[in-house]
């Protein structure tokens, strides 16, 4: 457990923004579930270098592998002020299937993670950068969604900035920029104070090569 872990009688870690929820190698007797804010799981280069390879969004197991190796292989940052439930080890075996925050829903998680960090190494190898971002915004809205986190007129809550963006689709900030600037001047979204608002879902599906009834596994909320 982190020191940066501020623990309460309820179970409940707050963290602040550019905490570690942990660190690679740090052994975890427990899985936590995402209750508020955003975090993101990275691999780091000795020049700096980072990409981002996993987002957990509100809703999220953070992270489901914990219970079967008992330890983080790298590290996870908050993005913003993260709220999460300590999840035991030893609670989420007791549970019976059906109930929230069992081995099933932790396991299905783990699936789920897996099947998009897949998706994600083709975008990276295979997809042209305005394919990646728009990919990747598609992803975000149906996840936030799925948990209720979408507003009136398609709007949710975006705290990636540029830089994080760049580290999750491979490519530099100054192309994150421009590829956004033509996405609004086509009238395709809008992002401002931290809000995105999709205002043409369909061809930005079209243009992250979304093909009809394809969508984001999204586990079961807990």
């Amino acid at each position: 457990m982190t020191q940066d872990m501020q623990r309460t009688p309820s179970q409940v870690c707050v963290f602040r923004r550019h905490e570690f929820l942990a660190r690679a190698d740090e052994r975890k007797d427990c899985v936590l579930r995402i209750e508020e804010g955003w975090a993101a799981q990275y691999r780091l280069l000795p020049d700096g270098r980072r990409q981002i390879i996993t987002l957990f969004l509100p809703g999220d197991y953070c992270e489901p592998q914990w219970l079967l190796q008992g330890r983080a292989t790298l590290p996870i940052v908050a993005l913003t002020r993260v709220r999460a439930r300590l999840l035991p080890h030893r609670s989420i075996q007791a549970r019976a299937p059906h109930e929230e925050d069992s081995m099933t829903r932790v396991l299905d998680a783990v699936l789920a993670l897996l099947r998009n960090r897949e998706k994600w190494i083709f975008n990276l190898g295979r997809m042209t950068a305005t394919e990646r971002l728009c990919n990747l915004i598609c992803e975000l809205h149906s996840r936030m969604a799925a948990r209720n986190c979408v507003a009136v007129q398609d709007r949710y809550c975006m705290p990636l900035t540029q830089y994080d963006l760049a580290d999750i689709v491979g490519i530099s900030p100054v192309h994150v920029n421009r590829v956004l600037q033509n996405l609004r001047s086509d009238g395709l979204l809008e992002l401002r104070n931290r809000w995105m608002q999709v205002l043409d879902m369909v061809q930005l599906k079209r243009l992250g090569e979304i093909m009809p009834g394809q969508g984001e596994h999204v586990p079961r909320a807990a």
